[in-house]
């Protein structure tokens, strides 16, 4: 990233006073912080303020940030997830050099430190099964019972683990527990599990290992072994803490890193459980993890959101200690803010309606000056080409309207942007008595907006040529939920059913169809758009990234 992002992402908060503090106290001469990613989903938007924070950090502090896949579960890590989580990080802006890491990395060591767990009664091989094992841990309020097999002797425990990394189990037969204490008020001490038994090939080790450490195992000890200083994680993993530290004295770690916590990201219209995300694209409800709905970092960029953006966001949220809920409008915001400054204007109609200029020459054209940016002289101005058909907005025209309707109506009179002003004589009727053509006349003396004699028009419509524009389908996203605080354990229900409309009968402008860039553009009166991966050579197909205003939280809130 440059020196002016980093610069202008510095903040103040309780995490970066600590960091300075250890600094300035000599406890630490190099800040090391991580970004530890489980590849087995995509990352999503609070993925995205943790990977802010701490490549953030080790940036303004001249320390350095590793990004480290936390591998220990095969069963659902995916090489298209590991390639996924790196292109997301770039995206965002941040790059980790060469501090590339994988726990599976660190399998041997973590294995021969389990062992030393054994030697040093820290640990047993325990044959309950899951469900035993989590009905004897009791609850917030009654301590858990000791395993019948907790008191096995180091070589019997040698032997069984020996034989569990070997192979000679089946899946769920045993388990590795930490001895720590049945009775501890954090159900996390309760002797946890450290290593089961996986019968399952893994992304990067293959075949080679038939044992898989836990996470709260592998991710301690991990930090330890790369030197990280400051272990920043969510709240959820607050009571993991101590068990965090319990192996980390314990174990003959290289180095005792510290863990911190802060609140996650949440998010209004808006659910981050991968559980929930994953159902999402195994049920259909949405086309992929980067459907342009979803909040995963693949689905922001697809939708034409900036990084930049994103950056703002986290940005403006901050760094705090309790849990709260952040509104969507606010992401919205920060979207709106930075488009509308480097967005180009184009025009586009998204639901045509023809319109006949009748005193306009036929098979005659005139091409018209259009700014790209009305606040970037810069930017300078491009051709449209003006004829006797032209398409408008069909909201844009009512036959009988009501008091305060502006735009085309029978007899009214409108500016079209940078060309004339028209008046409506008549509505053309299909057979089920849809208007489908309008029949208007031109003043020529009105060219480039205005009229010679002073009158005025209460409205400025956009337009396309009926030969020069260019068909497109247009996808119209909405927020994926209608519920502000949608259900994890009901998702289904809250489902948006206008999350998404497709307009298969667009135009636009003929140097839309032809640039081939995925540059963000506004589509006049309409909002910003962006060219999906799904166009192709005569079709192409434009998302909506954002509309002009935030019109849905109204409408939710009229329903």
């Amino acid at each position: 990233m440059t020196t002016e992002t980093t610069t202008a992402e510095a903040g103040r908060d309780f995490i970066r006073d600590i960091v300075q503090a250890d600094l300035d106290s000599k406890k630490h001469n190099l800040i090391v912080t991580r970004f530890p990613p489980e590849p087995n989903g995509y990352l999503h938007i609070g993925h995205a303020k943790s990977i802010a924070l701490n490549f953030g950090i080790a940036q303004e502090f001249a320390g350095r940030c590793h990004l480290r896949f936390d591998d220990t579960n095969p069963t659902k890590e995916e090489q298209e997830y590991i390639d996924s989580i790196q292109a997301d990080v770039h995206w965002l802006g941040y790059d980790w050099g060469a501090d590339l890491f994988y726990a599976s990395d660190y399998f041997e060591r973590l294995y021969d430190w389990a062992e030393g767990l054994i030697k040093a009664g820290h640990a047993y091989v325990d044959d309950q099964s899951q469900e035993e094992i989590r009905t004897s841990r009791g609850t917030l309020t009654e301590p858990g019972k000791n395993s019948p097999f907790r008191e096995r002797n180091v070589e019997e425990n040698l032997d069984l683990f020996r034989r569990m990394k070997a192979g000679e189990f089946p899946n769920g037969a045993r388990v590795l527990r930490a001895k720590i204490d049945m009775a501890a008020g954090n159900i996390n001490l309760r002797d946890p599990v450290l290593y089961r038994i996986l019968h399952a090939e893994h992304p990067r080790t293959g075949t080679k290992w038939s044992i898989y450490p836990s996470y709260d195992y592998a991710h301690g000890q991990s930090d330890a072994i790369e030197g990280i200083t400051h272990s920043i994680c969510t709240l959820e993993f607050e009571d993991h803490r101590p068990l965090y530290e319990w192996l980390l004295d314990k174990l003959p770690v290289p180095s005792k890193p510290r863990q911190y916590e802060f609140a996650r990201l949440n998010l209004t219209y808006t659910l981050l459980s991968k559980r929930v995300l994953t159902q999402l694209v195994r049920d259909g409800h949405v086309s992929g993890w980067d459907d342009p709905r979803m909040p995963t970092i693949a689905g922001l960029k697809r939708r034409g959101v900036p990084p930049a953006a994103v950056r703002e966001f986290i940005k403006r949220i901050g760094v705090a200690k309790a849990n709260s809920v952040v509104d969507v409008g606010m992401l919205e915001f920060c979207i709106r803010e930075l488009l509308n400054k480097t967005s180009q204007r184009r025009m586009a109609v998204l639901r045509p309606l023809k319109v006949v200029i009748e005193n306009y020459p036929e098979g005659e054209s005139e091409e018209l000056d259009a700014v790209n940016h009305p606040d970037d002289p810069a930017a300078g101005s491009r051709k449209i080409s003006f004829g006797r058909e032209l398409y408008i907005e069909q909201d844009d025209f009512m036959e009988n309207p009501p008091k305060k309707f502006f735009r085309l109506s029978p007899g009214n009179e409108v500016r079209l942007r940078y060309a004339y002003f028209i008046k409506c004589r008549e509505a053309i009727k299909n057979a089920a008595g849809e208007v489908v053509e309008l029949r208007c006349t031109y003043d020529p003396a009105t060219k480039g907006g205005n009229a010679p004699d002073g009158r005025k028009v209460k409205a400025t419509m956009h337009w396309l040529s009926a030969k020069q524009s260019v068909p497109a389908e247009i996808r119209v996203y909405n927020q994926l939920f209608a519920n502000p605080n949608p259900s994890a354990a009901n998702f289904a229900a809250d489902l948006n059913p206008q999350s998404l409309e497709i307009l298969p009968d667009a135009r636009i402008e003929p140097s839309v169809a032809s640039d081939n860039s995925n540059e963000v553009m506004q589509f006049e009166r309409q909002g910003y758009f962006v060219r999906d991966k799904d166009s192709a050579p005569g079709k192409p197909v434009f998302n909506r990234t954002i509309g002009l205003r935030d019109s849905f939280a109204k409408e939710v809130a009229k329903s």
